[in-house]
């Protein structure tokens, strides 16, 4: 079995700030593919905001089991098209884990349908990730909890529909807690939000984050086939109806052949 994976990355900051060029010298995206890239079932490659369609043609992405987002500075300047292009491949059974300041890109709020918002604080603190769904397959080869030195503070609320189940939870050296680790289903596609991963830190090197980030591409990929069209809305006629061929009773709204209103 081979898992497909693409990991887009903003590389923005990488570019403009020394601090993240010293951590990241190739690129966050670059560093979090070489760690997925340990593990021989992943087959892994790297797309950026500046490339055209930024990397992710719908050829592309037809060819993509799972999708790894990390953004923070450039939200805005993400293309509404290429968005609607990741979300219908979602709904399709593309996986997608969006990490650490991606919870504001068009993508995951899109998907999510909320302002993904909450609270945060860069004071290099402490982060102890508990593991709080043991049997999971993205928390297998982790003890109770793992430790990350130096963090940036997410804090609750965390402004996200209730996910499908909580694997991690953080606790903070300053107090606050977080829902680190969340599943959603998207029609045919999984997601999975990992907080972890502010760009000043080198927490793209650490063993457990790296291995978290292996065990949510296996989590997500789906062998099944693509759910094609599964964003339209076809219209069945009632002569195509299974007990058909239907009698149409009374007046109807719409003219035979008519493309239904969205």
């Amino acid at each position: 079995m081979t898992i497909r994976v693409v990991v887009w990355g903003e590389n923005v900051h990488e570019q403009e700030n020394e601090v993240v060029r010293k951590i990241y010298p190739e690129g966050m995206h670059t560093t979090i593919a070489k760690g997925l890239s340990e593990d021989p079932v992943l087959k892994v490659s790297t797309a950026t905001l500046q490339e055209p369609e930024h990397g992710l043609t719908e050829e592309r992405l037809a060819e993509t089991d799972v999708l790894f987002w990390w953004g923070h500075k450039a939200h805005g300047e993400v293309s509404d098209a290429v968005v609607e292009r990741v979300a219908k491949r979602v709904w399709e059974g593309m996986g997608l884990i969006v990490l650490h300041s991606g919870h504001f890109s068009k993508i995951f709020k899109r998907l999510m349908g909320t302002p993904c918002s909450l609270k945060w604080r860069e004071a290099g603190e402490l982060e102890r990730v508990w593991v709080i769904n043991r049997n999971h397959q993205i928390a297998q080869g982790l003890s109770d909890y793992f430790e990350i030195e130096q963090t940036e503070m997410y804090g609750e609320p965390f402004t996200v529909p209730e996910p499908d189940e909580t694997v991690f939870v953080t606790w903070y050296e300053g107090g606050e807690v977080f829902r680190s680790g969340l599943t959603w289903r998207r029609g045919g596609g999984k997601v999975f939000y990992f907080s972890p991963g502010h760009e000043t830190y080198p927490i793209y090197y650490n063993t457990d984050v790296k291995q978290v980030l292996k065990n949510a591409a296996k989590w997500a990929y789906n062998p099944a086939p693509a759910w094609a069209g599964i964003e339209k809305a076809p219209n069945t006629p009632a002569d195509k109806a299974p007990n058909g061929p239907l009698t149409i009773k009374g007046e109807t709204l719409h003219k035979r052949g008519e493309e239904g209103f969205r």
